[in-house]
């Protein structure tokens, strides 16, 4: 019986276990070749002269690309001042909110393109406007949900400030109300400001940079913000001071200023997060 069934090839029990067997090898080789990410990307922990440490080399990438520079700055101001001239000249507060929500919507493809003069100087390339525009191109998607995650915040941020406003009314012939008024409303400011910091310190390099869906790269800067809450304070009390001196140069300042912390963004994120684990972009 048994040389019958081998003449007439019907597989026998032992066969059919064998190659189930290695069915279930081959399936548990493809599981263990998949790649196995972190859901929150490592970071480092930071001493204090770690932001001043970013901003030397900000510094060196802005003195590196001089002309670069200036285009995106030349961008920046423009940008800066039609959003100043239009709330002057029509001084409503909801407009306002308005167009730095449009700002905010601008001002990350803009970012990216400064990584992108920043990433390039680390490969040891030249950097090129064109390959700004390409990256800001690729990435306008993840930047896209970037800037409409900080528009919600910029939203809620501007529906709590009437909330306040309407809660706690300011009566001019009694200051207690004013002082309660300022305190209410600069807490409540200060929460939303620490969620939009938090959010955006390290989130948008990491999507210049690697191939990493955004979610990912906001809890990351959120975990990295958290656990290193010092120096991050620190750092946001910097580009605060730089910011209002550019604004106090006529915004003049912001055309060299706002690229200079775009650069040193950069290499806070590369000294901060360890992403090896997700694939560069070309």
């Amino acid at each position: 019986m048994d040389e019958q069934d081998d003449l007439t090839g019907a597989p026998s029990p032992d066969a059919g276990d064998a190659a189930a067997r290695r069915g279930a090898a081959a399936a548990g080789g493809e599981e263990a070749d998949a790649p196995s990410r972190p859901f929150v990307v490592p970071c480092a922990t930071l001493g204090y002269d770690a932001p001043w440490r970013w901003l030397r080399a900000g510094w060196r990438d802005l003195r590196a690309t001089p002309g670069l520079t200036a285009v995106f700055g030349f961008v920046i101001l423009l940008v800066s001042a039609a959003i100043s001239l239009l709330a002057w000249n029509l001084g409503r507060f909801a407009l306002l909110a308005t167009l730095l929500s449009g700002f905010v919507f601008i001002a990350p493809l803009i970012c990216v393109g400064l990584y992108c003069v920043s990433r390039a100087l680390e490969h040891g390339r030249t950097p090129a406007l064109s390959e700004s525009f390409v990256l800001a191109k690729r990435v306008a998607g993840q930047a896209g949900v970037f800037a409409l995650a900080q528009g919600v915040i910029v939203l809620l941020w501007s529906r709590a400030g009437m909330m306040v406003g309407a809660f706690f009314p300011i009566d001019e012939s009694n200051a207690d109300t004013v002082w309660q008024f300022l305190a209410i409303g600069s807490a409540v400011g200060s929460i939303f400001a620490a969620l939009t910091f938090a959010v955006a310190a390290f989130s948008l390099p990491m999507i210049a940079d690697r191939d990493v869906d955004m979610v990912t790269a906001c809890v990351s800067s959120i975990n990295a913000v958290l656990r290193n809450k010092g120096v991050m304070a620190l750092w946001a009390g910097i580009i605060v001071v730089l910011t209002a001196l550019g604004f106090a140069t006529a915004l003049l300042g912001l055309a060299v200023l706002m690229p200079l912390l775009a650069y040193a963004a950069w290499h806070g994120y590369r000294e901060t997060l360890d992403a090896h684990e997700w694939p560069a972009l070309d």
